[in-house]
């Protein structure tokens, strides 16, 4: 810049006259020729008058104090702007029915690409080109990506999660990671809550990765359940006994089918089952109400419900040949 002329005029006098010392350092009288040197140069910079030192430093100073309001003016209009457009972008997505987290990724994303852009406004307005911007910005992005490969990945399931939408906040889900109902989905972390209230946070690059069961995607679920029955019982007894404690529950639903059937002629039993649909949210209770309505119901009608077993058959005559030899 032409402010600096004069500090560059007394630089280069400096480097120039040390020059010279060096060169003339063999002589003798090289120490009096650069105090004779110095002074001239001295004189000639005191000739110098202080209105022209004034109209040469008074653009500089106001051309820097104007840069300064203008970064500060850029700043704090520039967060309420940020602010404000992040609000509105929130409204709109709450009006389309996005989910909270869902909504909370793009305002974070918004919001982010805006003070990215804020800062590059910033740093051109105070000298800084663009071609050093981008540097700056490429050199960062190496060494966050280095730092933070593992991470990375876990953001990127998340992202993942958060558009294709597998499960929701409140979802019943079962992974390889464990199970439970969905707390929070964030960026990197996914929350459970498992049925006997503990909390197991699952990488959204692992989950991302694998299978998952979503038991509430749906609003209704089939309950399956099979019991088995002695040869020797009455089957049709069992089979009847097994429809009406279905069609009489009152959290199965009559308008979807209800079927009993035999399902396997086991080793020790013959395996009947019944079918029937509920509510997701009855899924449960309802379960554990039938099984144990079945156990009533089949030991009141003497329907023996039997266990595995065994039977073994010794010879007698073997037992005596190898008592003899022991003798």
């Amino acid at each position: 810049m032409k402010s600096f002329d004069w500090f560059n005029d007394l630089s280069s006098i400096l480097t120039q006259d040390l020059a010279t010392a060096a060169v003339e350092e063999t002589e003798p009288e090289s120490m009096e020729f650069l105090a004779n040197e110095l002074g001239d140069k001295v004189e000639k910079l005191s000739q110098i008058s202080w209105k022209e030192m004034f109209e040469r430093y008074v653009p500089v100073v106001c051309d820097y104090l104007l840069r300064i309001a203008l970064v500060l003016v850029i700043f704090f209009g520039g967060r309420k702007l940020i602010k404000k457009i992040v609000s509105l972008c929130d409204q709109a997505l709450k009006r389309h029915g996005m989910e909270v987290t869902v909504r909370r990724f793009f305002c974070n994303v918004i919001n982010a690409l805006g003070y990215i852009c804020m800062l590059g406004i910033l740093l051109q307005t105070v000298g800084l080109t663009a071609t050093s911007l981008t540097a700056l910005v490429a050199s960062a992005g190496v060494a966050v990506g280095l730092a933070l490969q593992g991470s990375l990945s876990n953001f990127a399931g998340g992202v993942l999660i958060l558009l294709v939408r597998p499960f929701k906040v409140g979802d019943y889900i079962v992974s390889q990671y464990g199970e439970g109902t969905v707390a929070v989905i964030g960026l990197v972390y996914t929350t459970l809550n498992t049925m006997d209230n503990k909390t197991v946070v699952i990488p959204n690059g692992s989950l991302s990765n694998s299978p998952i069961t979503n038991a509430t995607a749906e609003k209704f679920r089939r309950l399956d359940l099979t019991v088995g029955i002695g040869y020797q019982a009455d089957l049709k007894k069992a089979k009847d006994i097994l429809l009406d404690i279905y069609t009489s529950h009152p959290k199965v639903l009559k308008d979807h089918p209800i079927q009993v059937f035999v399902d396997q002629l086991a080793d020790s039993a013959v395996i009947i089952g019944g079918r029937g649909w509920t509510a997701t949210d009855d899924y449960w209770p309802t379960r554990w109400d039938i099984t144990e309505e079945i156990k009533l119901r089949l030991d009141e009608a003497g329907i023996e419900i039997p266990f595995n077993q065994m039977d073994v058959h010794v010879s007698y005559g073997e037992m005596i040949d190898k008592g003899e030899k022991r003798k």
